[in-house]
C-alpha cells in the first residue's frame, strides 16, 4: 500500500522549514544592517508575513504545528542554551550596590506590569506575560513563562508584539536621551542594560557609547536574565496550586524541565571551563533556534486585531516600559 503524504512527512517539517528559512533571513537582515538586532528582524518578519492575505491561510493551516512547534519547544532549548552566556562571577562584579538595584528593578517592574495588566482587565495570562518580558528579557522572558502557565500562542502574541516594539523604540530613543541626561557612558550602558529587554536590542543600543558601556550593559542584563528562573519557578508552584482547585486539569511540574537546564547552563559557565569553541557554538544554536521560535510567536500576531481591541495591551507595554527605564535611571543616580 502506498504511503500517504502525512505519512511520508511530519506534519510539523512545513513550517519548521519555514521558521528556519526566516532565521536565515532574518540573520541576513541583521548582517546587512547592524543596527537591526537578529531576533526583532525574526519577530518582525513573523508579524509581516502573517498579515500577507496570501499567507494567512497557510500560516493558520499547513505551516501551523511547525511554527508552534517553533514556538514552544526550540523555544525553551534556546533558553536552556542562554544560560551559557551567563557567569556568576560577572554578576558578583558589579558589586552588591548595582546587583540589589537590579533585582530590585525585576521585582518592582514585574508585579508593577502585572498590576497594570490587571488593572486595565487584560485576559488570561497577557498581565503575566508582558510583566514577565518587559521585566526580564523580552520575548525569550515571555516564552519561558508561557511554557509553565500553558499559555496559549495566541495569548503570547500580544506582549511579544509589544515587548518587540517597545525594544526596537528605545534603539533610537535611549541613545537621544543620553546627553540631554547628562550621562556618562558608562552611566549609559548601566541605563541601556537595565531597561531594554532583548539582548540583542541591548547591544544595538549600548554599542553607540562604546565598548565600555556595551560591557556594562550586557553584565546588568544578564543580571537580569538570571531573575528569568526565580520567577517562573514561583509561578510553577502556583500553577500547581490552581491544579490542586481544579484536579480534572494536568499537573504542571514543580520546576519545568528546561529551567532546570537553564540554571544547569549558568553553573556550568560559571564553574567549569567550557571551550571557547564550544561556547561559540552555543550561541550560534541558540540564536537560531531562539529566531525561529520568535518566528512563530510572530506568526500568530492578528495587527488588525491589535490595533483595534488591542489598545489597552499597548497602554500597559508603553507604562511597563517607561516604568523600568524611570526605575533604571533612579538607580544610576543612587549608586554613582
Amino acid at each position: 500500500m502506498a504511503m500517504t503524504t502525512t505519512e511520508k512527512r511530519p506534519v510539523w517539517l512545513p513550517g519548521l522549514a519555514v521558521a528556519a528559512l526566516a532565521a536565515v533571513i532574518a540573520w541576513a537582515l541583521s548582517t546587512l544592517i547592524p543596527a537591526v538586532p537578529l531576533l526583532t528582524a525574526a519577530v518582525v518578519l513573523g508579524i509581516l508575513v502573517a498579515q500577507v492575505p496570501a499567507a494567512k491561510p497557510l500560516v493558520r493551516g499547513t505551516l501551523a504545528p511547525g511554527l508552534a512547534l517553533s514556538a514552544r519547544r526550540l523555544m525553551r532549548i534556546g533558553v536552556v542554551l542562554l544560560g551559557l552566556k551567563l557567569s556568576l562571577f560577572d554578576v558578583a562584579s558589579l558589586g552588591w550596590g548595582v546587583f540589589l538595584s537590579t533585582v530590585a528593578i525585576v521585582l518592582i517592574t514585574f508585579g508593577g506590569t502585572w498590576l497594570l495588566g490587571r488593572a486595565f482587565r487584560l485576559p488570561g495570562h497577557e498581565p503575566l506575560l508582558i510583566a514577565t518580558g518587559f521585566a526580564i528579557c523580552g520575548a525569550s522572558a515571555i516564552g519561558a513563562m508561557s511554557g509553565v502557565v500553558r499559555a496559549k500562542t495566541s495569548e503570547q502574541a500580544q506582549p511579544v508584539a509589544l515587548v518587540t516594539l517597545c525594544g526596537t523604540l528605545a534603539i533610537a530613543v535611549l541613545p537621544a536621551l543620553w546627553h540631554p541626561l547628562g550621562l556618562d557612558n558608562l552611566q549609559f550602558g548601566h541605563w541601556v542594560g537595565a531597561s531594554v529587554h532583548d539582548v540583542g536590542q541591548v547591544v544595538a543600543t549600548a554599542q553607540v557609547a562604546g565598548g565600555g558601556a556595551l560591557a556594562v550593559a550586557l553584565v546588568v542584563k544578564l543580571t537580569r536574565v538570571v531573575m528569568l528562573a526565580p520567577i517562573v519557578a514561583v509561578a510553577g508552584v502556583v500553577e500547581r496550586r490552581r491544579f490542586r482547585a481544579n484536579p480534572e486539569s494536568s499537573r504542571p511540574p514543580l520546576v519545568p524541565l528546561f529551567v532546570v537546564g537553564f540554571i544547569a547552563a549558568i553553573l556550568a559557565r560559571t564553574f567549569l571551563d567550557i571551550p571557547d569553541v564550544v561556547l561559540a557554538t552555543a550561541d550560534t544554536v541558540q540564536t537560531a533556534l531562539l529566531a525561529m521560535a520568535l518566528f512563530g510567536l510572530g506568526a500568530a500576531v492578528d495587527v488588525k486585531k491589535l490595533v483595534t481591541t488591542g489598545w489597552r495591551t499597548l497602554v500597559v507595554g508603553l507604562l511597563s516600559w517607561a516604568l523600568i527605564a524611570a526605575l533604571a535611571l533612579a538607580a544610576i543616580h543612587l549608586f554613582s
